[in-house]
């Protein structure tokens, strides 16, 4: 017996010696102790049956509450469909599917928590382990093999790192070049798109918002504001946006003598110093608003653009790369304003003009 315990001794020690060695700790389950560390303490659930079914009802209900959001999400996104051009059913459509889904998750993680903590079992125990070091022989085998593997892929950490660095660069550019080809249109020619506005032969110009046409004798010296097209008020919401986007007009009166103009046939789209020109920049399509009275200097907010309203909207400072397209108008019988046709130029930034 002796020689026995003996026996078993050294193998313990044997074992003892190689975790050690390798980092680890391997002891019997009769000679486990927990140096250091505070005794184990039992939770409530443990020793009280009844908190355990308690726990195991709030872990299982609120599964099942989960699945109940997730079921409310499908619901919600066949019940509120996006109706195109309707903000209210995307407005609810959003709100409902992110109110289920934000639940279903919520509560799964609400549940596998308190499982964790209340249900699961909860006692500390040993996971015994055999020494695993190879010989020293496996061991300069092992590496040489690698090594072989290596050289005969033909890949190393230089070779890695350098791929690597021409990999990323390639791919660096290209989220932003598919976000700058995301600022022209997609599915229509954006010359033609842009081109064509609301406007059209006989299209009273009108205040916005109110949509109430405006008079010749509406204007003074030095009036400046924004005007639309009179139909434009009575359009949908949401179709309305798109169109002032376009259609938007700065109406200005200057002194007719002020206007300086390269044809006839410019000067005939004027009345009496009234002008008419589109209030979207030339540049990027900010919407210019700043006149200046004295000087007829129109600027963008954006980029510091200036447009010259006495001399056709020219620029004269700033990225802009024309001018301004001017809105021809006319006096009907009544004295109100109307325009005699659409722009003859497409309004907007000039690089949606580009042809492929």
């Amino acid at each position: 017996m002796a020689n026995n315990d003996k026996a078993k001794g050294a193998v313990v020690a044997s074992q003892v010696d190689s975790s050690i060695e390798l980092g680890t700790a391997v002891v019997g389950p009769e000679e486990f102790t927990n140096p250091g560390l505070p005794p184990h303490r039992q939770r409530i659930t443990d020793v009280d049956p009844k908190r355990m079914k308690r726990a195991e009802r709030i872990v299982f209900t609120l599964f099942y509450a989960s699945i109940l959001g997730s079921v409310f999400a499908v619901f919600a996104y066949m019940y509120f469909p996006i109706e195109d051009g309707d903000t209210t059913s995307v407005r609810l459509n959003t709100l409902f599917i992110g109110l289920g889904i934000a639940f279903a998750l919520l509560a799964i993680g609400i549940a596998a928590v308190h499982w964790g903590k209340a249900v699961m079992a909860d006692h500390e125990g040993v996971d015994h382990r055999h020494p695993t070091r190879g010989s020293d022989e496996t061991r300069a085998r092992a590496v040489e093999i690698f090594q072989e593997a290596n050289e005969e892929s033909g890949f190393s950490r230089r070779t890695l790192i350098r791929n690597g660095l021409i990999g990323a660069l390639v791919a660096f550019p290209l989220p932003a070049i598919a976000l700058f080809r995301g600022l022209a249109p997609m599915n229509e020619d954006p010359n033609n798109l842009m081109k064509h506005t609301m406007w059209k032969k006989g299209s009273r110009l009108a205040h916005d918002p109110t949509g109430v046409p405006i008079k010749v004798s509406d204007l003074t010296i030095g009036s400046a504001f924004q005007v639309i097209p009179e139909d434009l008020v009575d359009l949908p919401e949401h179709e309305k946006l798109d169109a002032k986007a376009k259609a938007a007009v700065l109406l200005v009166r200057l002194k007719p003598e002020d206007l300086k103009w390269s044809s006839a046939e410019r000067e005939s789209w004027s009345y009496q110093g009234i002008v008419a020109y589109s209030k979207i920049c030339t540049h990027v399509g900010c919407p210019v608003a700043l006149y200046e009275q004295q000087t007829h200097h129109l600027l963008c907010p954006c980029h510091q653009s200036q447009f010259d309203i006495s001399n056709e909207s020219a620029v004269i400072f700033g990225p802009a790369a024309r001018p301004l397209p001017q809105l021809p108008i006319y006096v009907d019988d009544e004295g109100y304003l109307r325009a005699q046709s659409d722009f003859t130029e497409p309004v907007g930034p000039s690089f949606w003009e580009r042809t492929k």
